[in-house]
């Protein structure tokens, strides 16, 4: 049975309405931190300093952020970091052989430095005591520093 013109037009239409809803329905929640998030750090662990691939971010003795002069966004990323969530996987993830972690130096108040390994791509943070966590995906661009290209000369 052959479709006329104006039945494939039809189609072609009702699939384009279809496609758009659907892009549109992943969009919203994608956007969205899943529920089941929780704060990386809180009133009692709080964050004091960050290092992230020679990139650091700091705070001073008044309370200010400082970041690295390479640093483009620096009250961003230090925004992004401050009020991160992440959801506790219990089993390890399958370990991803293309995945490179970044090193991650976290600085708590009234605590010794941890270090870290971020995998951007992927969205997993390992902690120092080797537990997992996932980024959500809406949260993850803001967490690497925007650089600039070239280095300031003092």
């Amino acid at each position: 049975m052959a479709l006329s013109r104006r039945q494939w037009n039809n189609i072609l239409i009702i699939a384009s309405i279809v496609m758009v809803g659907l892009l549109t329905l992943l969009d919203k929640h994608t956007r969205d931190t899943p529920k089941e998030t929780v704060p990386l750090f809180d009133a009692q662990a709080q964050l004091a300093q960050l290092q992230l691939s020679g990139m650091w971010m700091a705070r001073n003795a008044r309370g200010e952020w400082q970041c690295d002069p390479q640093v483009l966004n620096c009250q961003q990323w230090v925004d992004s970091w401050l009020h991160i969530r992440v959801s506790p996987l219990l089993a390890a993830p399958a370990p991803d052989n293309k995945a490179k972690p970044q090193e991650l130096l976290l600085q708590l108040s009234d605590r010794e430095a941890q270090i870290w390994l971020l995998f951007p791509e992927t969205g997993l943070l390992k902690s120092a005591a080797g537990n997992w966590y996932q980024i959500p995906p809406s949260l993850r661009p803001a967490l690497l520093p925007l650089l600039n290209a070239q280095p300031q000369s003092h």
